[in-house]
C-alpha cells in the first residue's frame, strides 16, 4: 500500500474512534519526496525530532504553505530554542523551568506564539526526559501565570513493554486536575488506546511510511 493510503486508513480509524483528534505525522529521517504526497493530500500537522533536520527539510515548504504546523516532539536544548520558534508551531516536549523562561524571551523577540504541551514523566523512569508527577501542577501554573505561554495540555510516552493505558488514564486524571483541555499521547502501536483514554493529538510514524532505517 502507498503512503497516502496508508494515511486515508488511518484517518477512517481514527474518526471512527473520535472527529476530536489532530494526527501528527510523524517524519523524522524520512525525505521530503516521500513526504510530499501526504502536504499534497492536504495533510497541515507534521511531527520532527530534531530541529536541524527540521530547517533543512521544512524552510523552504513553508514559505510556499504557510498552514502547515511543525510539531517539535524531540528533546529541547536551550541552545536551539531561538530556531525551535522561528519554525515550529507547537512543542510537545517542554519540561523544564529553564527552557521556559527562554521560550517566553523568544517569543517576545520574534513576536510569535507558539502551542505547548507539557511532557510528564509519567513511568518516573530514570532514562527519559519529562517533569516529575509531583511537580505537574506547580510547573503548569508557573507557565501559564508567570511566563503566558499557551499551555495546551500534557504529553506522555508510556514506559516500553507496559500495558499503557495505566499510564494514559493516569495522565488524562492529572490533565483534568491542571484544568488543561488537551493530551498529546498514542503513536502507531498504541494511538487507539490512546484515544480511548482522552488523546486528541497523537504521533504517529511508522503506521503511515514503514520503518525507519
Amino acid at each position: 500500500m502507498s503512503i497516502v493510503e496508508n494515511y486515508k486508513l488511518l484517518i477512517n480509524k481514527i474518526n471512527h474512534l473520535s472527529n476530536d483528534v489532530t494526527l501528527i505525522c510523524v517524519t523524522k529521517t524520512f525525505s521530503l519526496d516521500v513526504i510530499k504526497p501526504l502536504v499534497d493530500n492536504g495533510h497541515i500537522h507534521f511531527g520532527e525530532n530534531k530541529v536541524q533536520e527540521a530547517k533543512n527539510k521544512w524552510l523552504e515548504l513553508l514559505k510556499i504553505k504557510p498552514k502547515i504546523n511543525l510539531h517539535m516532539l524531540g528533546k529541547v536544548q536551550s541552545n536551539k530554542i531561538d530556531e525551535i520558534v522561528k519554525i515550529f508551531s507547537f512543542v510537545h516536549s517542554l519540561d523544564n523551568e529553564k527552557n521556559s523562561i527562554k521560550f517566553n524571551e523568544s517569543e517576545k523577540k520574534f513576536n510569535k506564539k507558539l502551542n505547548y504541551f507539557i511532557q510528564v514523566n509519567i513511568g518516573n523512569e530514570l532514562q527519559k526526559s519529562g517533569i516529575q508527577l509531583s511537580l505537574v501542577k506547580d510547573f503548569v501554573k508557573f507557565c501559564k501565570k508567570d511566563l503566558n505561554l499557551n499551555i495546551l495540555g500534557l504529553m506522555c510516552i508510556p514506559p516500553f513493554n507496559q500495558n499503557p493505558e495505566i499510564f494514559f488514564s493516569k495522565l488524562y486524571k492529572l490533565n483534568k486536575e491542571c484544568d488543561l483541555n488537551n493530551l498529546s499521547m498514542g503513536m502507531s502501536s498504541d494511538y487507539e488506546l490512546a484515544i480511548k483514554n482522552g488523546a486528541n493529538y497523537v504521533r504517529v510514524g511508522s503506521y503511515i511510511f514503514g520503518s525507519r532505517s
